[in-house]
């Protein structure tokens, strides 16, 4: 008996927990489904930070998830019917680095937040400072065609665009030239015996400041002391060079235009030239190293026969130029004024080629027809009455005039064979130095090789050699440039190629 009453109570006990628990539980579950029925609504607006203009298709989201909706025109977006609840708010456009803001939605209740978007690249980073590495800063004797190295990156991989600018202590010239990544940069175009500055800015993609380096120094080389002087043909141009003795040539005039028969005037230090001018061909000047070129003459051009024959001659002391223009010989000064007509032929004969004695007292000329033929080489005094005739009454091609120091030679050249026809050919011309005091006529040409002309021959600064053209007479081989003696008795008597492929030399 006192058993079953035990037992009916613990039972009593159990229903009970059993009961608590439930209700316990319902009460919880009544208060959840109660708070999940709390809604509240959640608006906003971005606009571009530091503009402030509304930014339009701005993707909403939130986390907690909700809705995900898109702004309008006005930047704004709504969220209605959100749960209440703390959000981390979340604004993604395309170009614009992504916004969070916090907001806490409470029942009923509408809360606002702003976004501020800035774009894409606002953390973006310049490249990093140019540092100039080659030349050397203060670096010397560096030549005229260098290379300028230097080094930069860009923190954020942009593309960086650099521009170098190079100045000089002489004249307001600027170098300019530009690279994109590439931190080296060939350079043409610098001068000799110059100091250069330069300094490389660097910009990338994103950032508008150009990042300028310091600035760095370099000397280029002194002119060299090349006494010599030649023509090359490149690319259908004429075009001037000169050279040293160990054969190192620096090329003066550019490839693009027509520039021939220099000649040298070591007391004006300068290089005089036949160049065009437009349509017509004029005397310009240049410095031994090829800058500061000046046209000289202007209103009366040189003119004759055949341009590429035609020749001039300095005056000793650098202070003239004697030219032709048809049967008229024209003097001008170096700086191009003092024009005047020297001599003019009696016959009507074309003036080709001069040369000046260094006392200035006789002047060499030859003459010829329209074709270049009926040739006569003579001097000339101060008055215009002729003192020698070199030679006349010949078939066949000649020129080539040089006067000795001492006025006792004459050195031209001549086709001994007579040949003339349409296209000036020469087939046997030859080096000869005539004496003036008995008319004597050597012949320097007797060790060429048959079948060559030798031509454009002129005294070297010693007189005991002559500097001149050597090629075969097909018209269509190579030119060379040789240096023979003035005494063909001489048992070392020799032929010598001093430059291959060039023609009208002068050695002053």
């Amino acid at each position: 008996m006192i058993t079953r009453i035990k037992k009916n109570k613990m039972n009593r006990y159990i229903k009970i927990t059993v009961i608590f628990i439930v209700s316990l539980v319902l009460v919880n579950c009544s208060e959840d489904a109660v708070d999940n029925l709390a809604k509240g609504t959640l608006t906003g607006i971005v606009v571009t930070n530091g503009t402030n203009l509304p930014l339009e298709n701005v993707k909403i989201s939130t986390n907690p998830s909700s809705s995900t909706v898109f702004t309008d025109a006005q930047g704004e977006f709504i969220i209605e019917d959100i749960s209440v609840d703390q959000y981390s708010v979340q604004a993604e456009l395309d170009g614009f680095l992504s916004g969070f803001e916090a907001a806490e939605v409470t029942e009923g209740s509408t809360v606002n937040v702003v976004f501020e978007l800035d774009v894409e690249t606002a953390n973006n980073r310049p490249p990093t400072t140019p540092i100039l590495i080659t030349p050397a800063d203060n670096a010397i004797d560096i030549p005229l065609d260098t290379q300028l190295v230097w080094s930069s990156s860009d923190p954020d991989g942009d593309e960086i665009s650099y521009t170098i600018e190079i100045r000089n202590n002489f004249d307001e010239e600027v170098l300019s030239f530009s690279t994109v990544n590439d931190t080296m940069v060939d350079i043409t175009g610098l001068r000799f015996g110059l100091k250069y500055f330069w300094q490389v800015g660097a910009k990338d993609t994103v950032n508008e400041d150009v990042i300028q380096s310091e600035v760095s120094a370099f000397e280029t080389i002194n002119a060299p002391e090349n006494r010599h002087v030649f023509v090359r043909k490149i690319g259908g141009n004429n075009v001037i060079f000169s050279v040293d003795t160990s054969g190192n040539e620096l090329q003066l005039t550019s490839s693009s235009s027509n520039s021939y028969r220099p000649r040298q005037n070591t007391v004006a230090n300068k290089i005089a030239y036949l160049s065009n001018s437009g349509s017509e061909t004029h005397i310009f000047t240049m410095d031994l190293d090829g800058s500061n070129v000046q046209q000289i003459t202007s209103q009366v051009q040189v003119n004759g026969f055949d341009l590429e024959e035609i020749d001039f001659a300095w005056t000793q002391n650098g202070g003239r130029i004697l030219y032709p223009n048809f049967d008229k010989l024209y003097s001008i000064n170096v700086d191009g004024t003092g024009l005047f007509e020297v001599y003019q032929t009696t016959d009507a004969s074309l003036i080709t080629e001069v040369s000046i004695s260094a006392d200035e007292s006789i002047t060499a000329l030859k003459t010829n027809d329209i074709s270049g033929y009926n040739v006569s080489i003579f001097t000339i005094d101060g008055s215009g009455s002729v003192v020698d005739i070199v030679l006349s009454g010949v078939s066949g091609a000649a020129g080539g005039l040089d006067i000795s120091v001492n006025n006792q030679f004459i050195l031209y050249w001549y086709d001994v064979s007579g040949f003339e026809s349409s296209n000036y050919r020469q087939l046997d011309s030859r080096i000869f130095l005539y004496t003036r005091s008995d008319g004597n006529v050597d012949d320097l040409s007797d060790d060429k090789v048959a079948g060559t002309n030798d031509f454009d021959c002129r005294f070297t600064p010693n007189e005991a050699e002559v500097i001149f053209t050597n090629t075969s007479n097909d018209g269509v081989s190579q030119h060379n440039v040789l240096i023979t003696d003035t005494d063909p008795n001489d048992a070392g008597f020799t032929r010598i190629v001093f430059v291959e492929d060039g023609e009208m030399p002068d050695f002053e």
